[in-house]
């Protein structure tokens, strides 16, 4: 009897755990940076820790998108995507190496 409930107090934590984790993956959302014609766009974006940033290049060059703090940066070949999750809150400006010109913020909610 006693290993019947422990063995059912197990399976109960594990969905508990489970379901958890289901539902912290389903707040993340993806935030769409693209960059073509020399910008980034949207300029200025909004997002969550734990929200993913999905980087897509539609220009003919490479691009990077590259924090002044130095909290990421992501090479992007011509015609590339690529995905950051986001871990930290805060104001976030960013550049590119290559065409330091272009600009963009990300500001991000805890």
């Amino acid at each position: 009897m006693a290993a019947s409930f422990l063995r059912s107090g197990l399976a109960a934590g594990a969905i508990v755990a489970l379901v958890a984790v289901c539902a912290s993956a389903a707040a993340a959302a993806e935030v769409q940076i693209t960059i073509a014609k020399m910008k980034f766009s949207p300029a200025s974006t909004q997002a969550k820790v734990g929200d993913v940033v999905v980087w897509k290049n539609d220009d003919i060059f490479r691009h990077s998108a590259t924090a002044r703090d130095k909290s990421f940066d992501v090479d992007l070949p011509p015609n590339s995507e690529k995905r950051m999750t986001i871990t930290q809150a805060g104001s976030v400006d960013y550049y590119c190496r290559f065409h330091p010109a272009m600009v963009g913020k990300l500001e991000i909610a805890p």
